[in-house]
């Protein structure tokens, strides 16, 4: 189970990243939508709405999470930007996922918008002096984290769920 929960293994931070891992963080960024789309291409309607596992959310719900994820990431990242190491905050992503955006909105709104905001976070982090990275915010599953951490996460985050979907693709043989 934890393997088809956790395609890509559970979020490890690189406490210490170097230059490069950071560049290679941001250089993920403009690819993960793309990757998403072309994941997603051959799928029919009701593909979309079939769970990744039981008892899990469809590969409708997933991108709608990514898009919603995304959102209160890129807000996290400029109060952590603008504010001493603020206390990021969470919500109820499983009751998210049963509201009724998640099964009426098209999941072209969700790739639109995920498409958006990852163009403002780069121009955001691209922007930075390598200070900036070092910056902090909290959160109650990882504690006191970096920009740095933050960015890692967001980019294992998608590529967590990006991997879900396509683990089901596979074994379904889609």
């Amino acid at each position: 189970m934890d393997k088809i929960r956790f395609p890509i293994g559970q979020f490890e931070p690189i406490i210490n990243p170097t230059f490069e891992d950071r560049v290679n963080f941001i250089n993920q960024i403009p690819e993960i939508t793309k990757k998403l789309r072309n994941i997603i291409k051959d799928l029919k309607s009701d593909q979309l709405n079939i769970p990744f596992h039981q008892n899990g959310w469809t590969i409708k719900q997933i991108i709608h999470h990514l898009a919603d994820n995304d959102m209160n990431a890129y807000l996290r990242l400029k109060r952590a930007l603008t504010e001493e190491e603020p206390m990021s905050s969470t919500y109820r992503e499983d009751l998210f996922a049963e509201l009724n955006d998640y099964r009426d909105v098209p999941i072209e709104n969700s790739l639109f918008l995920l498409e958006t905001l990852h163009s403002r976070i780069l121009i955001l982090v691209n922007g930075l002096k390598p200070s900036d990275f070092q910056r902090k915010l909290r959160t109650q599953v990882l504690g006191s984290i970096t920009i740095d951490t933050a960015l890692h996460r967001f980019v294992w985050h998608n590529l967590h769920h990006i991997s879900q979907i396509e683990s089901l693709i596979n074994r379904s043989g889609w």
